[in-house]
């Protein structure tokens, strides 16, 4: 038995699923209503196919009742090439149908991608916080991907499955009503079967899409680069193997039971079905009396040829609706996406500022990461720090550092108080506005796997590569990223892994001089850099700081010596404040940090 702690241990048992609701299926037809046009056509194809396929079966009465008798030849001519043209043109039209149902099919998943796509972008931080990315990735991959042949396919295979077997039972009961009545007795029974079958499906179908998700969890997180410099250094590799081979198991026993759930039931329908002509050929012997059969051989073979035509789109039509309440679960895990809430939204009539000068100002600020009311994590926080100048935040671990500089470019939003922007409350700015004037460079530092150039044009996709090279010459790094075989071209590796941290570091301050906006927050940028990098990544943190709003997040007190003032966080409230000097004199918090932080600098020396 693996331990309860273990990475992949975290899967839990899935909740009981909410039932499908009116509202529900409105809103998947809803996603079809753009493209009702080409739905309208592929109608028309459809009610031409069934039209085309119910002629077949009078032809072919004809053909054994009279032109063969009667030794017509040119009326058997007419009916045979009659027939063929009707499969010709039943091609044709199936055809044209999958083209057009496949391609409306694909936009509707388009859609929806684009739009969970679209909703988690503007889902605030703490949304990814407390979500795992795997699961994130499966809503959009597996579960949308699950949905394809529902909605390539589902409506159209509805609609023209329904319109054959109506056609067929209408020309079946112009044929003869009372071998009609013997074909559809078990009818209501079929159906009643699909519907259970499609309810079970349903629910293990929810099932495996979490247990899908759980895995992807587990790949995303112990296949990262991180996660296998983890692994490999903890020397669990091996228990991660196993944990997720009985994840795999666990999907493998919700994959047969989804493909067998109903599968000995639906297997019965269709040997019934098959049966069905034995049963019809019994019940017009019955008729027969004196006179000869009360049904002709042509109204029989006919009438059979229908009964197995609509054989095959009945079955196609339980097993859609089975299809269908299977991928209401489905459609069930996106909606719950698409109805998050949006934590962070732009007002309608949003303040654009076309010139920033930088002034920024803390007004009272509280701040609470439990949404219930817990412990606030900022209290009554008042700052001012005015356009052009420095302001540095300190305090022990857990202070609320960080969490006030993610109030300004709103990552959070403020629960009390405001932030300002020039004197505008940043709740009330574009967030065109906050992206180009505000930039923060962070510890972690985040590169696509791309090249160098694509990593920098992320701030700013229309830079000439004379820019690109003066804000990388301004982060100290373009003579390093010139050494590189490929120069620019470069892959910088996933999340970065080919650079060291000071180069992740100087590339990201290029990245932000690139966009260069008039309100800069660096956030512990340097504190895991060892001291000859970190002089060299201060370097360009000046340069890119010189005339701009800074805030900044020390963990190093040395690197905020000549800020133009210094602000002491304790349990989320400012205790002190003032320049390195006064502080120093007021022998306060700051000057007990000045203290500790000079005992580990004289420390890693020795």
């Amino acid at each position: 038995m693996r331990p309860e702690n273990d990475l992949v241990s975290r899967w839990t048992p899935p909740k009981k699923k909410k039932p499908a609701t009116p509202n529900d299926v409105r809103r998947i037809t809803r996603l079809f209503r753009p493209y009702r046009g080409r739905l309208a056509v592929v109608g028309v194809l459809v009610a031409l196919s069934s039209l085309v396929s119910v002629a077949s079966p009078f032809m072919l009465r004809a053909i054994l009742d009279t032109a063969i008798p009667q030794g017509r030849t040119g009326l058997l001519s007419l009916l045979a090439l009659g027939m063929i043209a009707t499969a010709v043109a039943n091609g044709v039209f199936g055809v044209l149908q999958t083209l057009i149902s496949t391609t409306v099919g694909q936009r509707v998943m388009h859609d929806l991608r684009t739009a969970v796509y679209e909703r988690l972008q503007r889902m605030s931080l703490a949304f990814f916080t407390r979500t795992r990315t795997g699961e994130v990735q499966s809503r959009i991959a597996n579960d949308i991907g699950g949905m394809q042949a529902t909605v390539t396919s589902t409506a159209t295979s509805l609609v023209s499955n329904a319109t054959a077997v109506i056609a067929s039972v209408v020309a079946m009961l112009a044929l003869d009503w009372r071998l009609t009545v013997v074909s559809l007795l078990l009818l209501p029974v079929f159906v009643w079967v699909a519907r259970k079958v499609g309810r079970e499906r349903k629910k293990i179908t929810s099932e495996r899409q979490k247990q899908m998700a759980a895995m992807s969890a587990i790949v995303t997180e112990s296949l990262s680069v991180s996660g296998i410099l983890l692994g490999r250094t903890m020397g669990r590799g091996e228990s991660l193997a196993r944990g997720f081979s009985d994840e795999s198991e666990r999907l493998v026993d919700l994959e047969v039971r989804s493909n067998m759930q109903g599968r000995w039931r639906m297997a019965v329908i269709g040997i019934v079905m098959s049966a069905m002509p034995a049963l019809l050929y019994w019940a017009a012997g019955l008729t027969t009396g004196h006179d000869g059969p009360a049904i002709s051989i042509g109204t029989l073979v006919a009438f059979v040829s229908l009964q197995q035509g609509m054989f095959r789109p009945t079955v196609s039509l339980l097993a859609t609706g089975v299809q269908v309440q299977t991928s209401l679960a489905l459609f069930q895990r996106i909606f719950e996406y698409l109805d998050l809430p949006v934590d962070i939204t732009e007002k309608p009539d949003a303040v654009r500022l076309d010139h920033v000068r930088g002034d920024v100002r803390f007004e009272n600020v509280d701040f609470s990461y439990d949404e219930e009311g817990g412990a606030p994590t900022l209290r009554a926080v008042d700052l001012d720090v005015p356009a052009g100048t420095s302001l540095a935040v300190v305090g022990a671990t857990g202070a609320g550092k960080s969490t006030l500089s993610y109030l300004v470019p709103r990552l959070y939003d403020v629960t009390g108080g405001r932030v300002t922007l020039d004197g505008t409350d940043v709740r009330d700015l574009t967030f065109d506005t906050l992206a180009s004037a505000v930039g923060v460079v962070s510890q972690e530092t985040y590169l696509f796997h791309a090249s160098v150039a694509e990593n920098l044009r992320f701030a700013k996709p229309d830079a000439t590569d004379e820019e690109i090279r003066a804000a990388a010459e301004a982060a100290q790094i373009h003579d390093h990223i010139a050494s590189l075989p490929d120069g620019y071209d470069t892959l910088v590796g996933e999340r970065g892994y080919r650079f060291s941290g000071g180069e992740k570091q100087r590339l990201a301050i290029a990245r932000t001089i690139l966009r260069d906006p008039p309100v800069l927050i660096l956030d512990e940028a340097t504190s895991a850099l060892d001291t000859r990098t970190e002089a060299a990544v201060q370097d360009a943190i000046d340069a890119l700081s010189e005339g701009r709003t800074t805030l900044t997040i020390a963990h190093r007190l040395s690197t905020i010596r000549d800020a133009d003032q210094i602000a002491v966080l304790d349990a989320g409230r400012v205790v002190e404040r003032g320049t390195h000097d006064e502080l120093v004199a007021l022998d306060g918090r700051y000057a007990a940090l000045v203290r500790r932080d000079s005992r580990l600098t004289s420390t890693a020396t020795t």
